[in-house]
């Protein structure tokens, strides 16, 4: 089985993030707290807990270079922490929202980093050297809903965005005093700050997890509508693809290669999605021990066992088929998975171990080093 590590630390737990080393794990435990532990002597050990936020926390982002952690709350507002000696110091960063922060993500060069909100807008947050303290430019009047997902481009510039009108879009980020002119490249080279470099309108239903591949060339974001879509050749014209699956909604995504995507969400369980040697994409299996499932076909019986329900008949032999879907049996997860983070190096071009945290308060680390049937995509 490819879950080489589970631990369970709270009831649950909202998001999580590691130290550059892996050698420390903070996560949220659904308050507005931040709770970071360290390995010792085999037993995990509670060392700190960060609180500053009034309400709960929904985001953490451990940034691998400068050993600065990042946080956003639903109290408008975000934080960044910093080890001085060995206490951790909070800043407060003013995004100047009215709404709730939903997400938070450094980007590749740690010199900024972006936070989605409930009050349709992206706040892009940058270090002022002259006066000590972090300042945050706005992006709006894009969005007509909670930006719910952001992720960077591997060039610090472009970032990706999904929100609940179904939408993704890709914007630029460039900020004069912070991003040097030498790393504007591709179509974001005239791009001003805030500009809308590409729309992407393939779902109907709410956008969630938004990652981009290991080389920025592939765009991957999950649909509430049990989809999930790859974008290749970010540009004026796109190739769009979409995978449907028979099983709950996703909410978040990771590329482990330029072929090989992992998706978590509501079924408690990581599914594999591969693309072949054409570029088609299309899901593999699960990667954890499968829930209990019926030969026979599985929507078309739960559709009859509901007519016959509102009809007053009774349902023969229906009642293991519609009860064996709505709880998963032998998942390591036991309810959704929210949170999915890479584990590999920083700018590593595959990924092999990664970790996953849920409502179930579980943190569990995957390795697929010994996946025979996965290794021809990396």
């Amino acid at each position: 089985m490819a879950a080489v590590e589970v631990h369970r630390f709270a009831q649950c737990i909202t998001c999580h993030a590691w130290s550059p080393d892996r050698s420390m794990l903070a996560f949220c435990p659904n308050n507005n707290e931040v709770h970071i532990y360290t390995l010792m002597q085999s037993k995990w050990e509670k060392l700190h807990v960060l609180q500053k936020h009034d309400q709960i926390i929904s985001g953490i982002d451990w940034s691998a270079r400068s050993n600065k952690i990042v946080t956003s709350s639903h109290d408008r507002n975000s934080y960044v922490w910093n080890l001085e000696g060995s206490e951790w110091v909070p800043t407060l960063v003013i995004l100047r929202l009215n709404r709730a922060a939903l997400c938070v993500q450094w980007s590749p060069k740690e010199n900024k980093f972006a936070v989605g909100s409930g009050a349709k807008t992206v706040c892009i947050c940058y270090y002022e050297q002259e006066n000590n303290w972090w300042v945050s430019k706005l992006i709006r009047k894009r969005h007509d809903s909670s930006v719910t997902s952001v992720a960077w481009h591997p060039n610090n510039i472009l970032l990706a965005t999904a929100s609940t009108d179904g939408k993704c879009r890709i914007f630029s980020t460039y900020i004069k005093v912070v991003d040097a002119k030498e790393s504007k490249t591709g179509s974001s080279s005239d791009a001003k700050f805030g500009e809308l470099i590409l729309q992407l309108d393939l779902s109907s239903s709410w956008a969630f997890g938004v990652r981009w591949s290991p080389s920025g060339n592939t765009l991957a974001y999950v649909g509430h509508n049990s989809m999930i879509y790859f974008v290749d050749e970010v540009g004026p014209s796109p190739l769009a693809q979409n995978v449907a699956f028979r099983d709950l909604p996703l909410r978040d995504v990771l590329f482990l290669s330029e072929r090989l995507v992992i998706g978590v969400g509501f079924d408690c369980n990581p599914m594999v999605f591969a693309a072949d040697e054409r570029g088609i994409w299309s899901f593999i299996r699960f990667l954890g021990e499968r829930k209990i499932t019926s030969s026979g076909p599985k929507y078309g019986s739960q559709l009859s066992g509901a007519f016959r329900t509102l009809y007053g008949q009774p349902k023969h032999g229906l009642i293991n088929d519609t009860n064996e879907h709505s709880r998963p049996q032998g998942s390591v997860h036991e309810n959704c998975i929210n949170c999915i983070v890479p584990l590999g190096s920083s700018g590593s071009s595959k990924v092999l171990r990664f970790s996953t945290s849920g409502l179930d308060g579980k943190v569990v680390v995957w390795d697929l080093e010994n996946q025979a049937d996965l290794s021809e995509y990396f």
